[in-house]
């Protein structure tokens, strides 16, 4: 006999396998309704996720907006895909009991309205602008599968350590380029939970800013364009690059595509993958003389270097030889570089202000791992393989006992997800939040940003 706490789950250890299946030393794996509510009655850190989106306002301090947590949007993905949008909470309590009653299979978070979601009907005949978002997260979303023109190891949804080194780079080339050149400071790296990385920008200004500016921010990394019928998709136009396009180049892109890339993805050493990277070079004489060098040559004579090395410093020395006097042959390299790393945003996801994302720490429905918070500062490091599963972290649970049945995440793999979220990111943020704490709704005006263009022409 056990008995119910107040959440609905069965105050005990976590037993809800066979003495066989423990036995064997692990929990079954996948992912089902079972699972995932002994997850949100145990790890999830609905307290955490409170104050973040609470940014401040659930203190005691007089200039508070008591309303804003109850203006924020969340949404669930319940089981057989029934969608519930619009959903609202005044509390931590009431978030975390919504959850664990419903369950959801996936929880989306959408911007703070100027007035509760949850009773939006009310004020549909005041007009349309009663109803609106008046803050939210600029957001970044990359997902693998778009770059699988450029990946031959994966396809779709899946990864592996092989092409990850992509989502690595974008990771490296945005938090950058977001803090030195746009000036924000709290930025939340999360991985999807299977095949990309989330992007938070948390800041009181970026929270602030317009669909229009939100635009104008997307539109400032927008350098890959074209689609599977263009060769050359892109190009960097005139005689000098960007500043931030030539950082990104050098020190992000070059690297990672001559040590990880070039050889990991073997991009040079078949036909039909060189005559790729050959179809790029607008001198079909130069590109000729190497595709016939390459045909008539499989490895190179009496060298043990790799063959995508080899050919790689061939094309390189042709191109960037002093022989070649067009700009256009010289930055040829570049734009190659570029093609194959440099980050492919959903720009439709940055541009508009009702767009949802994914909540961090959910449970991805198809591999069952978390959605964890990724270190900027060492994502080279990050291996999504080795990500905290549903089943293993039930089986952690199961492992401690009943003496430790209480101790939530501090006693399982997700501790050091969950404390890097809360000392590395809410704590610097909550504490921003108590110097400048953000204006009401009614006092929001957004100034149009301007914006350099990086110089770089679409295909």
């Amino acid at each position: 006999m056990t008995d119910k706490g107040n959440n609905g789950v069965d105050e005990m250890q976590v037993d809800v396998y066979t003495h066989e299946q423990r036995k064997k030393g692990s929990i079954p794996e996948g992912f089902n309704a079972d699972y995932l509510k002994l997850y949100y009655a145990k790890l999830f850190p609905h307290v955490e996720i409170f104050k973040w989106m609470s940014y401040g306002n659930d203190g005691k301090h007089p200039a508070r907006d008591t309303s804003y947590f109850g203006r924020r949007e969340f949404s669930f993905t319940l089981d057989n895909d029934v969608y519930l949008r619009f959903q609202s909470f005044n509390s931590a309590a009431e978030l975390e009991n919504s959850i664990k009653e419903k369950c959801p299979f996936k929880i989306d978070i959408g911007p703070v309205y100027s007035v509760d979601p949850a009773k939006r009907h009310a004020y549909a005949q005041a007009g349309d602008n009663v109803f609106k978002p008046v803050e939210r997260e600029l957001v970044f979303d990359i997902d693998m599968s778009d770059y699988d023109d450029v990946r031959y190891c994966c396809s779709g949804a899946d990864v592996c350590l092989s092409c990850w080194p992509l989502m690595t780079i974008a990771i490296k080339v945005i938090d950058f380029t977001l803090r030195e050149d746009f000036g924000f400071n709290h930025i939340l790296w999360v991985y999807s939970g299977r095949r990309g990385v989330h992007c938070w920008v948390c800041d009181g200004r970026a929270r602030r800013l317009n669909n229009e500016q939100r635009a104008a921010i997307a539109d400032y990394f927008r350098v890959y364009k074209g689609n599977e019928n263009s060769h050359r998709k892109v190009s960097l136009a005139g005689p000098a690059m960007h500043p931030f396009i030539s950082r990104s180049y050098a020190d992000v892109l070059k690297l990672f595509f001559e040590e990880k890339l070039l050889c990991g993805q073997e991009l040079l050493s078949t036909e039909e993958r060189f005559q790729m990277i050959l179809d790029m070079i607008p001198d079909e004489s130069i590109s000729g003389q190497l595709q016939e060098r390459w045909k008539a040559s499989w490895r190179p004579s009496m060298s043990k270097e790799d063959i995508n090395i080899v050919r790689w410093g061939q094309l390189k020395h042709i191109l960037q030889s002093g022989k070649q006097k067009a700009p256009v042959l010289r930055r040829c390299v570049e734009e190659i570089v570029f093609t194959y790393t440099y980050p492919r945003l959903d720009m439709e996801v940055t541009k508009h202000m009702n767009h949802l994302l994914k909540a961090p720490f959910c449970v991805h429905p198809k591999t069952g791992r978390v959605c964890v918070p990724i270190d900027p500062e060492h994502c080279e490091d990050f291996d999504p393989t080795s990500v905290p599963s549903l089943a293993e972290l039930l089986e952690e649970l199961n492992m401690a006992g009943s003496s430790n049945a209480d101790s939530g995440w501090e006693g399982t793999s997700l501790a050091k997800s969950v404390s890097f979220f809360k000392s590395s990111f809410l704590q610097p943020l909550l504490k921003s939040c108590k110097v400048f704490l953000p204006p009401m709704p009614s006092e929001l005006e957004c100034q149009p940003i301007q914006l350099v263009s990086a110089g770089v022409d679409y295909l």
